[in-house]
C-alpha cells in the first residue's frame, strides 16, 4: 500500500516557525515518526514524502500519484484556504485523500477555517500537533482497508 504524504507551504520551516503554534519538531521528525508508524501498523506500507511551498508543484505531485499511489494524507497549509488547483487535482486523481493539520483551524483567524479541500477529502484531523499526521496515517490505511 503506498501512501503519499505531501507537505505544503511553510512545512519545511517546522521546528523554526511559530513554535507555540506548531511544535519544535522539524519536518524530518515528522517523516521519521511516520515511517515508524507505518511499519508498526502493517509492514506493507510504503510512504513517500513529498514537501513544496509551490502550488504548481503540490498539484503536479498529485497528478503523479495517479494510478502510482493508494492514498494520499496532505497538510496543504496556506492552501487550504485559497487553491482550488489543488481541490481540482484531488478530485482529478480520484485518489482518497486525508487533510491535516498541526494546529486546531477552528480556533485560530476565520480565514483559516474555511477549507477548499475538505469537501474532497475522505476526512479531516486537525489540532493534535504532529500527531495529526500519524492519526491521518491511520485514517487512510482503515479507509483503504474497507474500501
Amino acid at each position: 500500500m503506498k501512501i503519499l504524504f505531501i507537505h505544503g507551504p511553510n512545512l519545511n520551516f517546522l521546528g523554526k516557525r511559530e513554535p507555540e503554534i506548531y511544535g519544535t519538531d522539524t519536518l524530518s521528525d515528522v517523516n521519521s515518526m511516520l515511517l515508524k508508524e507505518a511499519a508498526s501498523i502493517d509492514k506493507g506500507i510504503e510512504p513517500e514524502f513529498f514537501q513544496s511551498n509551490s502550488e504548481g508543484e503540490i498539484v503536479t505531485k498529485i497528478q503523479d500519484a495517479f494510478e502510482n499511489h493508494n492514498g494520499i494524507v496532505i497538510n496543504p497549509g496556506a492552501y487550504t484556504h485559497t487553491s482550488i488547483a489543488i481541490r481540482d487535482a484531488i478530485l482529478s486523481t480520484a485518489i482518497p485523500v486525508v487533510e491535516v493539520h498541526i494546529s486546531n483551524v477552528f480556533k485560530r483567524e476565520e480565514f483559516r477555517q474555511k477549507s477548499f479541500i475538505s469537501p474532497v477529502s475522505v476526512g479531516v484531523i486537525s489540532g493534535f500537533g504532529i500527531n495529526s499526521y500519524t492519526l491521518g496515517l491511520k485514517a487512510i490505511v482503515d479507509f483503504l482497508k474497507d474500501k
